[in-house]
């Protein structure tokens, strides 16, 4: 049984497994680079810019020092996407042993190189033992004890097994899949879709156009996620249609809130700066577009998107195009 546990980032996502996994491990260590935050966390038990409500028990500690995750047996990376690359290679810099367990909790794709977090991660680490951590799952609702599900991927069965027992919680189950790759593609493209939701909303189109929006999406997620390499059934499950729904709709997402802002007026710039945080569904639109493009697979809405966010297309001419396309049938 694993008896603590790292984790990189002391974000959202970062505290929010802390606070999941304090009853479960003996010890947690947050590391993230603001020493303040860090001397905050340890001094008052809650994180001063993140969740702030959140009360951590005592198990629970904070560092901007990367060598305290070598004393871990399980390493949790909730870094976002574009920082998990440079992460790996500092931790690996830093002497990290080759038995530790490797948790990617990212929801991305690398720019350039199309690469997923576990790919990143094994191309590093090609010893350590890896595995993703992905579904509907908001931090806010994490952190507060609100049940939740999610998927965990790993190729080795036993090592899903393990990393099971310790995310099964009364509030919280995990399952176990070994497609990464389709897990991975879920959790990263539905943030593009939650940005054209949110545009939906913000354009005050309707309950109807929503709903057929995020339903084809899915079929766009399910038709790149296989040229991609992921399973068919993967996208009909928690990382792919569950995680879809909660970011098209929730409060909670920070996608979501993108797209709304820019489909009622607002500039990329004036939507970045109100957000205050990172939306991993601006840089994943890039990422995947190009990933996109390189396998050949027709991608209309994550076009529509690309369109807005890298090209500069008004929100209502994207969406009007979209909307008139040439007819197809449904299944097509």
């Amino acid at each position: 049984m694993l008896k603590s546990a790292a984790i990189l980032g002391s974000g959202s996502f970062g505290t929010a497994i802390a606070k999941l996994l304090e009853t479960r491990l003996d010890e947690i260590v947050l590391i993230g680079r603001d020493a303040e935050m860090a001397d905050s966390i340890n001094r008052d038990h809650q994180n001063p810019d993140y969740l702030t409500d959140i009360l951590l028990a005592e198990n629970v500690r904070a560092s901007c020092h990367l060598a305290e995750a070598l004393n871990h047996p399980l390493v949790i990376f909730a870094v976002p996407t574009s920082a998990t690359r440079e992460t790996a290679r500092n931790l690996l810099e830093a002497g990290l042993p080759s038995h530790a367990i490797l948790l990617s909790c990212a929801k991305g794709i690398e720019k350039s190189t199309g690469d997923r977090m576990s790919q990143i991660l094994a191309e590093i680490f090609p010893t350590n033992p890896i595995a993703v951590l992905s579904g509907p799952n908001h931090a806010e609702e994490i952190a507060t004890g609100m049940a939740t599900c999610a998927v965990i991927g790993a190729d080795d069965h036993d090592l899903a097994v393990r990393l099971q027992n310790v995310f099964t919680l009364p509030h919280f189950r995990s399952y176990t899949s070994d497609d990464l790759a389709g897990i991975e593609f879920g959790g990263a493209v539905k943030n593009v879709y939650a940005i054209a939701a949110g545009m939906a909303h913000g354009l005050g189109l309707g309950d109807n156009a929503v709903a057929a929006l995020v339903t084809r999406a899915l079929a766009e997620m399910t038709r790149l996620g296989t040229a991609l390499g992921g399973r068919l059934e993967t996208f009909s499950g928690l990382s792919g249609v569950g995680d879809l729904i909660v970011t098209c709709f929730s409060e909670h997402s920070r996608n979501h809130r993108v797209g709304l802002a820019l489909g009622s007026g607002k500039t990329l710039d004036e939507t970045v700066a109100a957000l205050g945080m990172i939306a991993e569904g601006i840089p994943n639109t890039l990422s995947i577009h190009e990933a996109a493009r390189r396998v050949g697979v027709r991608t209309p809405i994550i076009d529509a998107v690309f369109s807005v966010l890298h090209e500069g297309k008004p929100v209502p001419l994207a969406m009007k195009d979209l909307l008139n396309r040439d007819s197809r049938p449904e299944s097509s």
